[in-house]
């Protein structure tokens, strides 16, 4: 009897780690159906410096693999839509993934299918291996400059210019798609909701005040809740559940089909706001992620994302407030259109 088993990724820079998840996942089935992300989606998760190999490479390269029957190159950011085409027996993701977390999960346990995580070989990452070359590049560059130590408020401002010069060139098509997620959701009645822990709880309470406060338009037509909520609050819900599912209660109780979850984390892993995020897709919410240039996790569960190319939380924030500025300008300017 015929099994087929599906796995997904970049795969950019095949390595060991890559072969160890492939082989193990074709031994659960009769055949290895692989999804790759395009050079487009790729950008969007990974930033504009990736893929290092472009998309029909990567197919090649899967393809050669013993281990692979068939790869198929999908232009989202998530595979949901390919997965529901497919209808693998086995859904497999690699153990940093818990299985509430692997898009597809529940359609493939819903059709009677199994679902599985997979721990990974340690020592072993793609985006490593490439950090580690940049790295390498960067602490060249400055020998050979010999640059000299400037003053904090020198250096922080260049960071904060170099970042919203890489948004300029690099993430205008994410933005503008994000804004077209948000004008549809406004356009057929719906909420936007917010989450983000941390720091980024302030910035989602910023947002939300921004879509329907009075800034520079009054936009108070615009339903916009933020689910961040403050300390004692926090506190109390927590006595009642876990911290990493107050978020995800909020949405099951807030949020229709319909609706869009614009879900802020700066590391793209907050536990609270991936579940938030998971609850909020199965609900039937588009999902708009907001993060920094690690937050792969966040911009891999994500309809759209924005990924500010900065490790800095400060920097990442910025970039978070001054886009959802520019998604208030696009939507003002649709509705008085």
């Amino acid at each position: 009897m015929d099994k087929t088993v599906f796995t997904n990724g970049c795969f950019d820079l095949i390595h060991p780690g890559h072969i160890d998840l492939l082989e193990r996942a074709r031994k659960m089935g009769t055949k290895l159906i692989v999804g790759i992300n395009s050079d487009h989606s790729v950008r969007q998760i990974k930033g504009a410096e990736r893929p290092v190999i472009n998309q029909d490479d990567r197919k090649k390269i899967l393809l050669g693999l013993r281990a692979v029957d068939e790869v198929v190159i999908f232009d989202e950011l998530t595979p949901e839509k390919l997965i529901e085409e497919i209808k693998p027996d086995v859904l497999i993701k690699g153990g940093d993934w818990q299985i509430s977390e692997i898009i597809g999960a529940d359609f493939v346990l819903e059709n009677g299918g199994e679902v599985y995580s997979l721990p990974l070989i340690e020592g072993y990452s793609t985006s490593g291996i490439v950090e580690k070359i940049q790295e390498k590049r960067e602490t060249q560059r400055r020998d050979t400059l010999n640059i000299s130590k400037k003053s904090v408020t020198e250096a922080s401002l260049e960071q904060h210019l170099s970042v919203f010069e890489n948004i300029l060139g690099a993430q205008l098509d994410a933005i503008n798609s994000c804004a077209r997620i948000i004008v549809e959701t406004l356009e057929s009645g719906k909420k936007i909701l917010l989450c983000g822990n941390g720091g980024s709880a302030a910035d989602a309470q910023h947002i939300a005040a921004e879509f329907v406060g009075r800034y520079e338009t009054e936009r108070r037509a615009f339903p916009a809740i933020a689910l961040t909520t403050d300390t004692s609050a926090l506190t109390a819900l927590a006595n009642d559940y876990d911290f990493e599912r107050i978020f995800s209660r909020q949405v099951e109780a807030l949020a229709s089909e319909g609706d869009c979850l614009i879900a802020l984390s700066t590391s793209g892993n907050s536990p609270n706001v991936l579940a938030a995020v998971m609850t909020a897709r199965n609900r039937g919410c588009r999902i708009i992620g907001l993060t920094g240039e690690k937050g792969k996790k966040l911009a891999s569960l994500s309809d759209a994302c924005i990924a500010v190319p900065s490790e800095r939380t400060a920097r990442i924030q910025e970039g978070h407030i001054t886009i959802a500025h520019i998604w208030c300008e696009i939507v003002d300017r649709h509705f008085s259109a």
